[in-house]
């Protein structure tokens, strides 16, 4: 865990400070103009821009995600010195595949949050159970958050329902009425969505699920973290490297890496960044 700040004014510093970031490598994906998202407690930058990508795992950014407001866990960074994350899902956030904890996709991206939001203590609780579907997911959410009370939920999911079968409608719709669930709850939610497989590309009923599950966040208005888009670039553009484990299925140290990344890359975009379009002719 990162440092602990005790005042108002390092911790606006240290929001503050996230103008001088580097940024991405895929400069004609980014948005040419960025402004600090309403309350975000950041000076007034002339451009803010997201921590850059590693070589292995840079994709476009729009393969990745877009911008959505985190009302919640800003204003938890601006009134607290510890925020907290529930990172839930299945396989993927258990992290199977990968060879210590430590290596998992919660520990690393609590690892690159708190070293890019200086002075502050991110604690990422881990309750991924491999194997699980949306529904029995949805019900661990609601007594996680009632008991830890996180200020933000990354929920991955869709992968265990498109093998289980699971009809698309009955998939949507328990994701739509947790995340309107937590938005009831003041708690903001991320989904973070299904890999990507070589074997599942042509499969029809992972597509579905896969097209539902973005559907719902746009509806919702919730941050959705493409990681079929994501992976997929990576493997039509990098045939040299891997991230799946030796199964073709799960991911490897690297594809956990890429995840934290890319989960990371989206939440501080969202959370200090907003498109500036341009007036309407």
């Amino acid at each position: 865990m990162a440092r602990k700040t005790t005042g108002g004014s390092a911790r606006a510093g240290a929001l503050a400070a996230l103008v001088c970031l580097a940024p991405l490598a895929h400069a004609q994906d980014a948005p040419s103009s960025v402004a600090p998202l309403a309350g975000s407690g950041a000076s007034a930058p002339t451009a803010m821009v997201a921590p850059p990508l590693s070589a292995s795992c840079d994709v476009p950014a729009s393969d990745l995600a877009g911008p959505i407001a985190l009302p919640n866990f800003t204003a938890a960074l601006q009134k607290r010195e510890t925020v907290t994350i529930l990172a839930i899902g299945s396989s993927s956030t258990a992290g199977t595949g990968s060879s210590n904890t430590a290596k998992t996709y919660p520990s690393q991206l609590e690892a690159i949050l708190e070293k890019t939001l200086k002075g502050e203590d991110v604690i990422i609780i881990n309750r991924g159970l491999p194997g699980e579907v949306a529904q029995s997911t949805a019900e661990r959410i609601k007594s996680e958050v009632a008991l830890k009370k996180p200020d933000l939920v990354l929920w991955q999911t869709g992968t265990n329902d498109a093998l289980a079968r699971v009809p698309a409608s009955d998939f949507a719709a328990t994701v739509r009425s947790t995340v309107q669930w937590l938005k009831d709850n003041q708690t903001d939610v991320a989904l973070v969505g299904l890999q990507y497989a070589p074997r599942l590309a042509r499969d029809s009923n992972y597509a579905e699920i896969r097209d539902a599950l973005k559907r719902v966040a746009a509806e919702e208005n919730v941050l959705y973290v493409s990681r079929y888009d994501a992976m997929r670039f990576i493997a039509q553009t990098r045939a040299n490297l891997h991230l799946m484990a030796q199964d073709g299925f799960h991911l490897n140290d690297l594809g956990y890496q890429c995840m934290a990344e890319h989960v990371a890359h989206a939440l501080i975009v969202s959370l200090f960044m907003k498109k500036v379009r341009p007036a309407a002719n």
